[in-house]
C-alpha cells in the first residue's frame, strides 16, 4: 500500500461506509459536514456516490441534488457562527483554525465589492467552498439568497464529481491502465495539497511574528 493510500484509506473507508449504509441521506450528511467548515473531502464523497450510480444503486441527478442539499444544511451552521459571532468569534477562536482579523477584513471587503455572487462562485472552488459560509454570515447576507446561491453553486460541483465517479466506475474493470494512472494522480494531488497547507501555516506564523 502506497503512502497516499495509507493517508486516504481511513477517511475513504468511513465515507464509503456512511454512504453505503445511509444512501442518499448519507450523502446529505457527509456533504453537510464538509460545508460546516470541516474539511471532509467532497472529492471522495461525490465520486464514490457516482461510482454507485455506475452500479445501478443511485441516480446521478438525485446524487447531485442530495450533495447540494447537504451543502445547504451544513452551511447554516457556519453562516450562523459568522452572523452571531463575527469579529469576537475570530478574536477568541480564530487562532485555533489559523484565522485572524485580517482574514475577516479581507472577506468583508470582498463581499462589499462583489456582493452575494461571492457565495455562488466560491462554491465552485476547491477548499474555499468549505469555508465561504462563515464570511457570508459575517457580511449578513440575506438568508434566502444565501441558500439559493449555495444550492446553485454547489449542484454543478456535486454533479461534476459524481459524473467523474460514474465514468471511472464504468471503466474500472474494462481499462487496466486506469488504476495505474490514478495512482500517480493521487500522489500529485497529495503533494499539491501538502505544499499549499505548509505555505498557509508558514504565512500565518510569519504574520504573527511580525
Amino acid at each position: 500500500m502506497s503512502i497516499v493510500e495509507r493517508i486516504l484509506a481511513p477517511v475513504a473507508a468511513w465515507i464509503i461506509a456512511v454512504i453505503s449504509a445511509g444512501g442518499y441521506l448519507g450523502i446529505v450528511a457527509l456533504m453537510a459536514i464538509e460545508s460546516a467548515c470541516i474539511p471532509l473531502p467532497s472529492e471522495i464523497i461525490m465520486p464514490f456516490s457516482g461510482y454507485l450510480v455506475s452500479t445501478g444503486r443511485f441516480d446521478l441527478w438525485l446524487v447531485a441534488t442530495a450533495g447540494a442539499i447537504g451543502c445547504n444544511v451544513g452551511s447554516v451552521l457556519a453562516y450562523e457562527a459568522g452572523k452571531r459571532g463575527g469579529r469576537p468569534f475570530v478574536e477568541r477562536w480564530g487562532a485555533y483554525v489559523l484565522l485572524n482579523m485580517e482574514h475577516l477584513a479581507q472577506a468583508e471587503r470582498f463581499f462589499a465589492r462583489w456582493g452575494s455572487i461571492t457565495v455562488l462562485v466560491c462554491r465552485l472552488l476547491p477548499f474555499i467552498r468549505s469555508f465561504i459560509a462563515f464570511p457570508a454570515g459575517v457580511a449578513r447576507m440575506p438568508l434566502v439568497r444565501f441558500h439559493i446561491y449555495t444550492f446553485v453553486g454547489s449542484w454543478p460541483w456535486c454533479f461534476g464529481l459524481a459524473w467523474v465517479g460514474m465514468k471511472l466506475g464504468a471503466a474500472w474493470h474494462t481499462d487496466p491502465r486506469l488504476s495505474h494512472i490514478l495512482h500517480y494522480a493521487d500522489a500529485a494531488v497529495i503533494v499539491v495539497l501538502a505544499i499549499g497547507i505548509l505555505w498557509f501555516v508558514w504565512h500565518q506564523l510569519k504574520m504573527r511574528r511580525d
